[in-house]
């Protein structure tokens, strides 16, 4: 079997920063054993698969371990697919998927994610996390994922994260969220996956789930710029509506091939 294969650099407007994501059309579901060797295979942070589901698109996300509930610069990727790539007509493209229904508006570039919000509340930090810093946070929270808060960008950008003692813990399927007050921006941040391959997720769409709303409660406001630091950076635009929270950004198309399945 022969596929489409889109390759986009999501939250970043040049080549090779953002996030890089593969994008599979399919016309009908695959085995899920199949989908995952695909994302392996591709080795980005995430593999996005979607199927035509009536006027909307079922969307599913594969990193090379598993599969996400949510994933934010994949589903980007995709609606950039879909508009620049596969010439959708609609201006709002709705997916369908395991956190419920996702829109995504574009307009002029910009691909406007309609997420859902997840307020992070405080939480103990585990052991293994707290062992495995080499400097500790001044406050932590968690949703799906820890948010770790530290006192200054420079804590963001310099920490250094043991490896061997992180990843004796298990966050299936969460992470570790670093962030603090940016510099030049309204807040940064990076995020981080034991016993995974992609350690360090270079811009991480659905960690903002849980770091728009903690932001805009600790700063007053409800639209804010972001920045994830990590080594490729991304650039994300935030609003803070309540219950759902929408996160923009740029994309760039890198590669249109071809996978064969066998």
């Amino acid at each position: 079997m022969q596929l489409p294969l889109y390759k986009i650099d999501a939250f970043t407007d040049r080549l090779f920063g953002g996030n890089p994501a593969c994008v599979v059309p399919l016309q009908e579901w695959l085995e899920d054993a199949l989908l995952q060797q695909i994302a392996r295979e591709n080795a980005v942070p995430e593999t996005a698969f979607f199927i035509p589901d009536g006027n909307r698109f079922a969307l599913r996300w594969f990193t090379p371990d598993l599969e996400m509930d949510l994933c934010g610069h994949a589903t980007l990727a995709t609606a950039h697919a879909l508009k620049t790539i596969l010439h959708h007509p609609e201006e709002t493209i709705v997916f369908t998927s395991r956190s419920g229904p996702l829109e995504v508006s574009v307009h002029n570039g910009l691909y406007t994610l309609n997420f859902p919000s997840r307020n992070p509340v405080p939480a103990p930090l585990p052991d293994i996390i707290r062992q495995a810093l080499d400097r500790q946070p001044r406050a932590v929270l968690k949703a799906r994922d820890y948010v770790l808060v530290y006192d200054s960008e420079a804590d963001v950008r310099d920490i250094q994260i043991n490896r061997s003692i992180f990843d004796q813990i298990n966050l299936d399927p969460g992470g570790m969220i670093i962030t603090a007050k940016g510099e030049h921006c309204d807040f940064v941040s990076r995020f981080f996956t034991p016993q995974t391959v992609m350690f360090e997720d270079p811009v991480t769409g659905s960690a903002h789930c849980s770091l728009i709303p903690y932001w805009a409660a600790q700063l007053g406001k409800k639209e804010m710029e972001a920045v994830q630091l990590s080594e490729r950076t991304g650039r994300l635009h935030c609003v803070d509506n309540g219950d759902r929270v929408l996160i923009a950004g740029q994309a760039r198309t890198y590669a249109i091939g071809t996978l064969w399945t066998e």
